[in-house]
């Protein structure tokens, strides 16, 4: 089968992955499922992984094929695999947890002490098939293209993850803040609109960003290199500020509106990276806010998100690509050019 893979590090993305003909995986565990992968998102994740900023925290032996956002039908199943059968058609969580350890019992598959990422350990979905697990995939609701759906493996699911976090802590009268309305923000928006009854606004540097952030429910837009940020929340909530922030740009700049903006026992919920938290210690003990970290979900969450798709609560948007354009997709993302999802089609 054809699969893209990274062969060595680097920060060109014109020729970052190389289409490559690999042996197609096959159930070797009672638990294995292998899915024909009809759709497999494009991550900023994947551009990190390209230039090597992944290594100081995992494992990664090269060759490797990327993609972690997988979703598709089911083709080969262990031998007790009960959950899913050939034909099925699934979204697959990003991680292959071992459900034994504390953390899976807990719930916390992202935790698992001896988790496998494909994609970011192990061979992913940029590749006409996936080795997965049963714990791992989840069937799809009727109607629910997996070329449409394949981002919110990450994406959704990260996404979905923050958002239930800070709406545990809203109520009706309260203020939301979404910054970025990109590809993982557009979801965000969405969720907090549908699961929450607080006011909300978005922050975005582009026009059209902001232009579908009003489509997608949010109350109030705000520019942040033509706008005062801090004043202009300090006037739209007259003063109390915002109970929740969701950061899905995580760059300095955004890390730092947090002691201006967040009102006292509020949450900057950090989504996206690359930034760093400069902040005094006694601004965090004056303010008495907090710096929330997000890294991805649970297999529930992305069921539940699942169900708010189904809903007709969350629409992605999304735009098509076949394997050979991987390179473009790379290229284009890295200079903001892509609106959305990106979606790899391995199969086309």
């Amino acid at each position: 089968m054809q699969a893209a893979r990274l062969h060595e590090y680097t920060e060109d993305m014109s020729e970052a992955l190389s289409i490559d003909e690999v042996d197609a995986p096959q159930p070797t565990r009672s638990d294995h499922v292998v899915v024909d992968v009809q759709g497999a998102g494009w991550c900023q994740t994947d551009n990190h992984i390209i230039e090597g900023m992944w290594t100081d925290y995992v494992e990664q032996d090269l060759p490797m094929t990327l993609g972690h956002e997988n979703a598709g039908t089911v083709v080969g199943v262990g031998e007790e695999v009960t959950t899913v059968s050939e034909g099925d058609r699934v979204i697959c969580h990003p991680v292959l947890p071992c459900g034994k350890c504390r953390p899976c019992r807990l719930g916390e598959d992202m935790h698992c002490e001896n988790l496998s990422f494909p994609g970011l350990t192990t061979d992913g979905g940029f590749a006409e098939r996936l080795l997965t697990s049963e714990r791992s995939v989840i069937p799809l609701p009727d109607g629910v293209d997996p070329v449409d759906i394949a981002p919110h493996a990450d994406a959704g699911i990260t996404a979905y993850h923050a958002v239930k976090k800070a709406v545990s802590q809203l109520v009706p009268g309260d203020y939301a803040v979404v910054v970025g309305v990109g590809g993982l923000g557009h979801i965000g928006l969405q969720c907090l609109d549908a699961m929450s009854a607080a006011q909300l606004i978005a922050l975005d540097v582009k026009e059209e960003a902001r232009e579908l952030a009003t489509e997608l429910g949010a109350d109030y837009t705000l520019d942040p290199e033509n706008d005062d940020v801090p004043a202009e929340i300090d006037a739209i909530t007259d003063g109390a500020l915002a109970t929740q922030v969701v950061d899905f740009v995580g760059r300095d700049p955004t890390l730092a509106l947090a002691p201006d903006i967040v009102r006292g026992t509020g949450e900057h919920h950090v989504v996206g990276y690359g930034g760093h938290v400069h902040e005094p210690a006694q601004t965090l003990v004056n303010g008495e806010f907090s710096y929330v970290g997000t890294l991805v979900g649970q297999y529930t969450e992305l069921q539940e998100l699942m169900a708010l798709v189904a809903q007709g609560d969350v629409d992605l948007h999304t735009s098509r690509y076949g394997l050979d354009d991987v390179n473009e997709v790379a290229e284009r993302l890295e200079h903001g050019e892509i609106e959305g999802r990106a979606v790899i089609m391995p199969q086309e």
